[in-house]
């Protein structure tokens, strides 16, 4: 089991930014990738961006130039530096951690429990 905990949402302007945090811990061994989606009110939830162990990364077109997602492996801890927030960025961002199940081929995922961004127009 892994337990995601997220830090650094709230309230920023229009071209704001904002740096979200999220530590892992339990099988923190057993991760591979780390990464963020989001959810706004009526909207499926998305992805935003992942990072794999091997530093490879991949953005939704959306937020691509403007999100840079990091990982520090040591402490598993994934951020996401978010610039240039726009109103529609506004919604619960969730961390994902994809784990290896041992002795199988199986990903096992984790989620946070998801922090609030909003930006006010």
């Amino acid at each position: 089991q892994v337990k995601l905990v997220e830090s650094g949402g709230g309230l920023v302007q229009t071209g704001g930014s904002l740096r979200l945090s999220c530590a892992a811990s339990g099988n923190i061994s057993s991760i591979d990738t780390m990464g963020w989606y989001r959810q706004s009110p009526g909207k499926q939830r998305e992805p935003v961006a992942t990072m794999n162990t091997s530093g490879s990364t991949k953005y939704a077109d959306s937020v691509r130039g403007r999100f840079t997602i990091a990982r520090d492996n040591d402490k598993i801890t994934v951020y996401l530096q978010m610039n240039s927030l726009q109103p529609e960025d506004s919604a619960v961002y969730y961390c994902i951690a994809d784990s290896v199940v041992a002795g199988t081929f199986s990903i096992l995922r984790s989620w946070g429990q998801g922090t609030q961004v909003t930006v006010s127009s």
